[in-house]
């Protein structure tokens, strides 16, 4: 371990507040007793307020003042980001290596007490998740290098519709991840206009010597979602949709992605929402057929017409 990391792991030892002699560091360290001694007079002229106290009880220590400077994370701060890292983790974060690096050293530098209790709370937290083809996470690494340093990207691209993947150059303006999927919006030059690209269908990416300028205050975030989810107010067009249920099937629908976006109004037996007519038409039937008896569709009659037509496919595809 370099110098640098073994006196900022001292430092983390030291901020417990417990005492820790030159020995339990230089065990700890697999170091060296006289390093340990270097490292403490390192860290003292450095201006690091360390305490050393002599006798049976003695060791090292800190003043209390600087065991609570931002710079150390306290044991619910180190909890919440070794939390957030098993989400990152399993969300194909692109800098998994390095996440877990930092993670190790959180633990590594904390006091045998603190390690024990950082375990147990992991050890009781897990996440599940798809996984995420390492082609991505290269993608992924790239896309994040180009959006820092404003460097525009020429990808080819397969669309869902295409049956031959596209050759275009985009800006890239800021990465997201929505419903297990990453995704770059960003300039698209072939379009003229901002657009949002899944990250696993982009089959090849190279970095080009065109740069770009961000739009000040540009959130991919709000762009997607608005494109996503646009608002109906002063919309033409618009259906109520009225469901009953069982209370289970109805908490569920309305927090959908979807759905819970139109939501209007909800008592325990029933929820409305209001849509677009043309998604109520091209998407919500789909939604609803999972759930089969558990929700029953009240109003507009034609979706309870397009259910019965869908259902009556299934049953010819699979009879035939």
């Amino acid at each position: 371990m370099a110098k640098n990391d073994n006196m900022l792991a001292i430092l983390w030892m030291l901020h417990s507040g417990a005492k820790i002699t030159a020995k339990q560091i230089a065990e700890k360290l697999e170091i060296n007793i006289r390093t340990v001694y270097r490292y403490m007079d390192s860290l003292c002229a450095s201006g690091v307020p360390i305490v050393s106290d002599a006798g049976q009880n003695g060791g090292y220590s800190l003043l209390n003042k600087f065991i609570h400077a931002p710079l150390l994370f306290g044991l619910e701060e180190q909890k919440a980001l070794l939390h957030a890292a098993v989400f990152a983790n399993e969300a194909g974060y692109p800098y998994s290596e390095s996440l877990n690096r930092a993670t190790q050293k959180l633990k590594t530098y904390a006091n045998q007490e603190q390690e024990s209790t950082l375990n147990r709370h992991l050890a009781g937290f897990e996440v599940i998740h798809r996984d995420i083809a390492p082609s991505v996470k290269l993608t992924l690494e790239e896309l994040e290098q180009a959006i820092a340093n404003e460097v525009a990207l020429e990808i080819e691209y397969h669309t869902s519709h295409e049956a031959q993947a596209k050759t275009r150059v985009i800006d890239p303006y800021g990465m997201l991840y929505w419903n297990n999927k990453w995704y770059v919006v960003g300039f698209c030059r072939l379009r003229g206009e901002i657009r949002s690209f899944r990250a696993e269908r982009i089959v090849r990416i190279e970095r080009t010597q065109m740069r770009f300028a961000r739009p000040a205050d540009f959130s991919a975030k709000e762009f997607f979602m608005q494109n996503l989810l646009p608002g109906v107010e002063g919309k033409e067009g618009l259906v109520s949709l009225v469901i009953e249920g069982r209370s289970e099937a109805l908490d569920d629908l309305c927090i959908h992605w979807f759905l819970g976006h139109h939501l209007t109004e909800r008592t325990p037996q029933q929820a409305v929402f209001i849509i677009d007519e043309g998604a109520l038409q091209a998407y919500v039937p789909y939604f609803l057929l999972s759930y089969g008896k558990a929700v029953q569709v009240v109003q507009p009659q034609s979706v309870r017409n397009k259910l019965a037509a869908i259902a009556s496919d299934l049953m010819e595809h699979y009879r035939s």
